[in-house]
Formats: structure tokens, sequence, C-alpha cells
């Protein structure tokens, strides 16, 4: 192709120096009068250079000087106006035409067939050709007529033309036969017609063997188009540039390593041929199969070598470091881009950048490229770019930016309408979303797959089962969950009815895919009973499933965990493991919640060491290890985490506080919190509960308060039931009960139990009967059952030795039927967990541990007894 844009530019300076040789002669020169050559010369370069204006001058100078009668100047001017697209000129000006031939009929064939519009035209003037006897159809004729069959897949008209050519003697010219070849390839009837008209082409030469190479690759043959090429080798003929590009995506979309390995090979072939290796399409064409494959290096080492560069060589290796995650080399090298002189960007640059953008959040870049479509026209009118803006603008969360875009657009397609549903849906409009699907249909515009599973990922982030069902409905009617070989759809809409607890018509979805169910249709039945809580019957599934990927493990292992069975768990995720599959970061998230449950530290640094072994970059996973840790008792290694993690969310900040709370190390926690409002991130109310029960823990009254009050006055959040709690608590410890009464009375909402609960363990520690007494009545309406508040109660009785207020307290407790659970508590040792309940003496230590609990008693008594004589 780079070869021909130089042959192009040397022909067009060739013909701007006739033309102005031809000017230059008129000026200098009144006697000067071109004849029949010249003059056909000149309007040859006029239709080259597509100078219109100059060719109807010169088409009135032939009539008056007498040269319309002249063949070769009426076949010039035919030319012409036939190269310009003046098409009516050029269909009155044959009409006008006495005598003929071949040619002429060629021209306006010619110059007809390169419009759409006019593709009936080319099938009349045809047939008048053909039936007229004046000029017989050629071999040209037919290469000019076969594109336009093919175009519109035209094929009786195709195979009526073929038999003209068999008829004719035409089957063995190359010309002739290159059409058949790419006629019949493009309607689809490849593997028989087009490889039987490629067979009878008796001279192939290299344009034949590229049709039917393209024509297998187009058609989805890809083995027998890779098996034309390496027969292509073997003959006479050898590949040009366009062979190279045609055979490169073809042997990309082979398996990977397979495709790598043919790929360098042709890649050698082009290095040991010099005009292959300096054609930029060549070159073009090997940058985008290194980066189908995702060889990055390769690529740019190709990219950064090539003697020159044209714009689709920069578009390749733009839209290649966005598809392969490497945004900001992407945004990058577009810059660079911006920077060079004499290549203007189009379409593609900018549909290939924007998603670069998108990842990066980069807001300034994004509004630059915005400016520069904006102030030109041509990319301001292509749907491809406004499509791309509204799913930039959506991805950056600015809905309003998108919805400006979208009723911009002069033209609009299916994918503006789905790249508009969707940045609604991202955004949570759900009035405007639903507005959109209403005025979708009203413009008659038929929702595909892509739209659907649109709308049901709206429907499940907003819940809402009448949709759902509305385009479950829609999407039978329309044949989606019929037609589909994958179950995409169906999947999407059982996954759909999980999420929003349905188990019923997820079930009934599944027993309709029957032979379609595939391993996303079992995970995501597996999915919602664990979303709804039926473990059993995840188990079940489980169980069933003849074939399992990572996805069911993750699912089971985190079943195993939410339903209190931590070694079912661990027994999973070991053999998962023998199963040969590679933990990821989710089946590590399932485990963490274990490790919390047995206060396994041991088994939590196993997590963290092979979290940091691969590499594993989530800071949803560290927030979860840190938060575990803490739990365990090691706020050590928890601060560990928060130091080493450059990014920090939310979660990780609130994981921290909540660490500190419960290590009672309240001033940490506030030094947290103030670096979480430097940086300037909102807090919510999760952070400042955390924040709260660390003042609460640390006894740092003042600060407490301090915090609990800005809650409304700086952050605008109404304080939570969980908030108020912390607060009490917070007063209660620090001593001032009766102001933690006075804090309650004065609630805008009623005290819940653990409110009034830990108002009463504070009077319990504190000796204030009366108040405990008046709580506690408030206590027993509000929670009648937990038997915890009525033993405070009865020890605070006892504690102030008021036996009748004991005796009350256990005859409510007798009438109510209330019995304390037996205390229960562990530890883990050496990686073995050992349990204790009270009243029972099973351990297999018990005598070494009473043995030492007595000394250990017997030694505070010596040591209280010690005391008292220094005292």
């Amino acid at each position: 192709m780079w070869g021909t844009k130089i042959r192009n530019h040397s022909l067009d300076v060739r013909h701007n120096e006739t033309l102005s040789f031809f000017i230059q002669s008129l000026r200098c020169s009144l006697g000067f009068k071109p004849g029949h050559l010249e003059l056909s010369a000149i309007l040859k370069s006029c239709a080259a250079l597509f100078a219109i204006n100059l060719g109807r001058t010169l088409h009135g100078y032939v009539v008056k000087k007498g040269h319309i009668s002249c063949q070769s100047v009426l076949k010039a001017l035919l030319n012409m106006y036939a190269k310009c697209g003046k098409i009516n000129d050029c269909k009155r000006l044959f009409g006008h035409m006495g005598y003929r031939d071949p040619v002429a009929w060629n021209i306006v064939l010619s110059g007809f067939s390169w419009s759409r519009m006019y593709s009936n035209e080319v099938m009349k003037i045809f047939c008048a050709m053909h039936l007229g006897g004046e000029a017989k159809p050629n071999p040209i004729t037919i290469a000019t007529v076969l594109p336009v069959c093919a175009r519109f897949g035209d094929l009786v008209a195709g195979k009526c033309i073929h038999s003209y050519v068999i008829k004719s003697g035409f089957e063995a010219n190359n010309l002739v036969g290159n059409a058949l070849v790419s006629m019949y390839s493009k309607c689809g009837l490849v593997s028989n017609d087009a490889y039987a008209a490629f067979v009878s082409t008796s001279q192939k030469d290299v344009v034949s063997w590229n049709a039917i190479i393209a024509g297998f690759a187009e058609n989805g043959y890809v083995d027998d188009a890779f098996k034309l090429f390496s027969l292509m080798l073997k003959g006479p003929t050898e590949p040009n540039c366009i062979t190279i590009a045609t055979i490169l995506p073809v042997c990309a979309s082979l398996d990977k390593n397979v495709a790598y390995r043919h790929g360098k090979e042709i890649h050698c072939y082009v290095v040991q041929h010099t005009e292959l290796v300096a054609d930029v399409f060549v070159c073009n064409s090997l940058v985008s199969f290194y980066l189908r494959l995702g060889k990055m290096e390769k690529a740019e080492y190709l990219f950064q070598r090539m003697k020159s560069r044209d714009l689709v060589s920069w578009n390749a290796i733009i839209a290649g470091y966005t598809l392969n995650g490497e945004c900001l080399k992407a945004v990058e090298l577009f810059c660079r881009l911006l920077s060079l002189d004499g290549i203007g960007l189009d379409s593609v640059t900018i549909v290939s950048v924007l998603p670069a953008c998108a990842n990066l959040r980069n807001l300034q870049v994004g509004k630059s490229i915005h400016g520069y479509i904006f102030r030109r026209p041509v990319l301001h009118e292509d749907t491809a770019v406004g499509n791309a803006m509204i799913s930039f603008y959506a991805k950056c969360n600015n809905a309003v930016a998108a919805s400006r875009i979208f009723s911009m657009m002069p033209k609009r397609d299916l994918i503006s309408w789905n790249s508009m549903l969707d940045a609604s849906g991202e955004c949570g409009h759900e009035a405007t979303f639903l507005n959109l699907l209403v005025k979708m249909f009203e413009e008659g515009i038929r929702p595909d797959p892509i739209t659907i599973l649109t709308v049901v990922r709206f429907c499940v982030s907003v819940s809402m089962v009448e949709k759902v069902k509305e385009i479950h409905g829609y999407s039978i009617r329309a044949g989606y969950l019929v037609g589909d070989i994958e179950p995409t759809i169906g999947n999407a809409i059982l996954d759909a009815y999980a999420k929003c607890g349905v188990m019923e018509h997820a079930c009934k979805i599944f027993q309709t895919l029957s032979n379609k169910k595939n391993l996303v249709t079992f995970n995501s039945l597996i999915s919602g009973y664990v979303y709804c809580g039926s473990h059993d019957d995840a188990c079940m599934i489980f169980n069933k499933m003849s074939e399992r990927d990572l996805t069911t493990w993750n699912l089971m292992v985190r079943v195993y965990a939410e339903n209190d069975c931590p070694n079912q768990a661990l027994h999973l995720f070991h053999e998962l493991q023998a199963q040969g599959m590679r933990p990821d970061a989710m089946t590590i998230m399932g485990l963490i919640p274990v490790c919390a449950h047995i206060a396994s530290v041991y088994l939590l640094r196993q997590c963290h060491g092979y979290v940091v072994r691969a590499c594993f970059d989530d800071v949803r996973l560290n927030g979860a290890i840190l938060d575990v840790y803490a739990k365990c008792g090691a706020i050590d290694s928890a601060y560990m985490i928060y130091r080493s993690n450059f990014y920090k969310d939310l979660v990780m900040f609130t994981a921290m506080i909540g660490g500190f709370a419960m290590h009672g190390m309240g001033k940490e926690a506030l030094e947290i919190f103030s670096h979480t409002l430097e940086i300037g991130m909102k807090p919510d109310h999760v952070i400042l509960t955390a924040l709260l029960s660390a003042c609460s823990h640390a006894g740092l009254v003042s600060e407490g308060l301090r915090i609990f009050y800005s809650i409304e006055d700086v952050h605008g959040m109404k304080p939570t039931m969980e908030q108020y709690a912390c607060v009490v608590d917070l007063l209660a410890r620090g001593g001032q009960i009766d102001d933690a009464f006075a804090f309650v009375q004065n609630m805008p909402i009623d005290a819940n139990a653990n409110i009034l609960g830990t108002l009463l363990g504070a009077c319990r520690r504190h000796h204030k009967v009366e108040l405990g007494r008046i709580v506690a009545d408030r206590l027993f309406k509000v929670e009648a059952d937990n038997i915890g508040n009525y033993v405070v109660m009865s020890n605070l009785y006892a504690a102030e030795a008021r036996w009748d207020g004991v005796a009350e307290v256990r005859k409510l407790m007798r009438t109510r039927d209330l019995k304390k659970p037996a205390g229960c508590s562990w530890i883990e040792i050496e990686r073995t967990e050992n349990v204790f309940i009270v009243g029972n003496s099973s351990h297999p230590e018990r005598s070494t541990i009473y043995s030492t609990l007595s000394t250990l008693d017997q030694q505070l008594k010596n040591q209280f007894s010690y005391d008292l004589v220094n005292a």
C-alpha cells in the first residue's frame, strides 16, 4: 500500500506538471492550438486530479473547436466526468455519442459503480450493453460489474454474469477469475464456488491468491486460508504487501502459541524481502499482529524501528496499549502524535485513546480531545466518536456531559443507545434510564443482546424484580433465549433473579436451559443460593457438577466460611490446590473470614504471604487482612499493612481505626482520621462509628463528644443508632453515668436494646441500683428474651445485697423460661485450636491447666496479702 501511495504521488506530480505546462503554453503563446493527443492527455490529468472546473472549460473548448467528433477526446471527456463523480454529465455525454465501443461502455460502468446510489443503474447499463449488440462485454466489463453484485450480495445477478463468462470463454482470464472469487466470497460461497473459480483461473497472479485467501479468512475458514498461504509460498507467485496484511490477522486468530510461531515465521519472510520491510502497510500489520497477541515489547520495537509511520501506525499502537491495559502509555503516545506536524487525527485515533482516558479517569485529556472533536465537523458528526465520548464521560461519572453529547449527536445508532443506557445505569439514574429505554422503543430501535444485558445489569443494581421479569419476557419473544448457542442472556437473567432473591424463577431458567448449561450457568445458580443463604442447595449443585472452575471453588469456600464450617472451608481450599488451580484474590478473600472465625494468626500469615508472593495489588483484600490481624491481636502487623499500602481507600482507613479501637489506642485512631480528612476523603457512618468506639475504649470523652457533634454539624449526616450507643458507652466508661442517662433521655429517637444494655452495664459497674432498675424496666420491654440483661441486673442487686431484687429477677427468668448458655473461649497454640466450655472438663491437658490455674490463684492471693500488710 505504501508503494502504491508513492506511485500515486509520482503520478499526481506528473499530472500537475502536464496541466502547468498546458496553462503556461496558453499564456505564453497565443497561437498555441492543442491537438487531439494533447487534449486527451490534459483531460486525463484533470480526471486524475479531480479538476472538474478546468475539465468543463476544456469541454467547451473542444466543442467550439470541433474536436468533439474525435473518439479519443470524447472518451477522455467521458472518463473525466466519471472519475470526478459527475454521473449525470457522464450519462448525458454518453447518450450523445454516435459510436460506443466497449471502452466507452466500461468508462460509464466504472463511473456508476463507484457510488452505492447507482448500483441498479450499473446493472441496467450492463444489460443494455449485453443486449444491444453494439459492443459486447469484455473481461474489464465483467471485473467492473461483479464487485457491484458482491457489494449487495446479489448472487442471482452474479451467477448470471458467471454464465456469460463461461459462454464467452473468459473463465481462464485472471481479471475475471479474481472478480468471481471475490464476488462468491463476499456472498458467503467461498468453499465451493469461489474456490472453483480460483482453480479455473489458468494464469493465477498475486491478486488471485490474495482474493481466495481473503475470501476464506473473511468467511471464518481460518485453517483453509492458512493452508492456501502455505501453498502459495511453494509456488512461483510471491506474496506482496496485501498478502502479508491479509494473512497476519488470520494467523492471530489461531491458538496463541501456534499463532506466535507462525507470525514470527512470516515476520522472517518479510525481513528477507526489502520491498516488504519498507512497506508501511506491512509494518502496520505486523505491529497489529503482535498487539493482538499481547506481545507489547515486540510491537513497540517494530513501531520504534519503522522508517516511516502513517496515521494507521499510530492508531494501531495506541489501540494496542489501550487493549492491553497500558493506558498511561496510550495517552502519552497520543500526546506525542498531537505534537507531530502533518498528521491529523481521525475517528479511529479518537476511539482508540478515549477508553484509555476513561480507565485513567483523566478528565483533562478527555476534555481536550472533546474540544478537538468539537472544532472539526467531520469528527463531530461521526457516530463512533460520539459513542466513545458518551462512554468516556459515563466512566468518569459525568452523566450530564454524556447525556448532552447523546442529545447533540446528528445520527445515533444502536451502540449510541446502549452506551447511553450503560452511562445512566452506571450512575444509578433510575428515572433517566427507564425514560431512555421507553424513548428507544418509541423511535423504533430494536434492542440487541448488549441492550438486554445492560438492562438486566441495571435491574439488578436497583433490585427491580418486575423489570427483570419484563426483560425476561421480551427476550423469550425476541428469540434471544432460544437462538444463543452460549446462554449469555439466559445466564444473565438467571443471575439477576438470584441476586434479587427470587430463586424460584432462577431455578426455572436453570431447568429451561437444559443442554445449553455451561459453567457460568451453574456458578450463577450457586451464587444465588449463597446470596440467599441456602447453603445446602449450593452444596447439592456443586456435588452434581462434572466440571468446575476457580469461581465455583471460591463460591463453595465462601459457603462453608459463612456457614461456620471453618474446617470444611480449609479442606476445600486444599482440594482446589490439589486440582492444580492457583488461588486468586477472591479465594483468599473467602478464606479470611475463616482466619477470623478460628482466630488463627498462623493461617492469616500464610494467606498474607501468598498475597505478597502472588502480587495481588487489591486494596480491598489488604484491608480485609489488616482487619483480621487487628481482631486476632496482631495490631503491629495490621499497622504494617496500613503503612505499606500506597493507595488506601475508606475501607482500609476504617479497618485501621477499628483495629486501634479494639486495642484501646484512641490517640492513634484519631491521627489516622485526621490523615483521612487531610487527603480530602469524605468520611461515612462506618468510619465515624469506629472512631467513636476508639475514643470510648481509650477514655477520650471530650474528643469523642467532639467527633459525635461533628457528624451533623461538619459532615452533614444524621447520627445513627450505633453512634448514639457509642456516646452512651463513652460517657459510661468515663464514669459520667448521669450524663449518659440524660443523653439517652434527650435522644431524638427511641433507644434500642444495645443502648439500654450499655447503660445498664455501666450502672452495674458504678453501683447505680435505682438508675439501673429504671433502665432495666425499659430494657426488658424492648428485649424480653436476652438472658444477659437479666443476669446483669441480678448481679447489680447482688452487689448491693438487694436479695429481694435478685429473687425478683430470677423469678422473672423462670417465668420466661430463660437459660444462660455455657460460656465458651478458645485459643490457638502451635497451630492447634483449644476450646474451653464452662462445665466441660474433657480437654486432654486439663490436669496441667487446673494445676497451673491453682498455682496462679495462690500466687495472686499471696501478693494481695503482702500488699495489705505493707499498706
